[in-house]
């Protein structure tokens, strides 16, 4: 370097960049507990340093009477996944988490960077939460995002938490039943994938009081059933995801780390009721 550099160029090359763990790649809202207002605190409280990039930025979630932010422009979604290599934070780069995405256009250019990942980091994990609607709601993203989930993204992901809605949109078979469910999933495991936790999987098959949800590996499947409590706070499947990566990144089964992160949902989803808050109050993970 030039020894005409500035003093401040000069320290900053000297100095170790941030280390990130995990990469997470979510909505943020200023006022609300979903996305990245859940993940982030999640994964923070079980040690891992974490790079939050939003996909949208939002007042709130929609379901309020105002709202304002929108989706942030592709080439500043790009750039915030380029800056985060170019300032060396991803040498030990451990996991990617992605859950609601702006439109097609972010996800395919997020397919695109987490390949150049898997080139540099052979054990990298990734999980995708295929975010695009549910029962109640029907689609709410542009329908253009499905085939860039099937074709491009889904694939790059070693694990994947759709609800039953989304399953049957991704794999256009019916999943009203478990077995169906566990159908449906197996035709998602293609390119890297290896395994599907599909969550309110088969509504009809519950129990009073009770819901399932769907693990299906290559060679496996298994049904988790945990406790329905009557409230539905937004943010349950960011949670279950953000849970479910840090007990996985910790050296779970995959089993084991379903029923902990419906465990956890279940206890904030009570303790969120039994508060009669308007938003998702957080447990501690450990």
């Amino acid at each position: 370097m030039s020894e005409t550099a500035p003093p401040e160029l000069l320290a900053s090359t000297l100095l170790a960049p941030l280390a990130i763990d995990v990469v997470s790649v979510q909505s943020q809202v200023i006022y609300g507990r979903v996305g990245n207002n859940v993940a982030v605190p999640t994964l923070q409280s079980a040690g891992l340093s974490v790079a939050a990039v939003p996909t949208v930025l939002l007042s709130n979630t929609p379901h309020y009477p105002t709202l304002h932010g929108g989706a942030v422009p592709i080439d500043w979604f790009s750039g915030y996944l380029e800056d985060l290599d170019a300032r060396g934070a991803l040498a030990s780069l451990r996991s990617i988490l992605v859950g609601y995405l702006g439109g097609p256009a972010q996800a395919q250019a997020l397919a695109d960077w987490i390949g150049r990942m898997h080139e540099r980091h052979p054990d990298l994990h990734v999980q995708i939460d295929p975010v695009i609607g549910d029962h109640d709601t029907g689609v709410y993203v542009d329908p253009a995002m499905l085939p860039v989930y099937q074709k491009a993204l889904l694939p790059m992901a070693h694990g994947l938490t759709p609800n039953g809605f989304e399953l049957e949109r991704l794999s256009g078979r019916p999943t009203n039943t478990i077995e169906g469910a566990i159908e449906a999933a197996r035709t998602l495991l293609v390119g890297h994938t290896q395994w599907v936790a599909v969550t309110s999987a088969a509504p009809e098959s519950w129990a009073d009081g009770r819901m399932r949800v769907a693990v299906v590996s290559r060679d496996d499947a298994q049904v988790v059933e945990h406790e329905r409590v009557d409230a539905a706070p937004k943010g349950t499947g960011d949670l279950f995801s953000a849970v479910l990566n840090v007990e996985l990144l910790a050296g779970a089964p995959l089993l084991d780390a379903t029923r902990h992160a419906c465990a956890r949902v279940v206890d904030a989803v009570g303790a969120t009721h039994r508060a009669g808050s308007a938003e998702l109050l957080l447990p501690t993970v450990g």
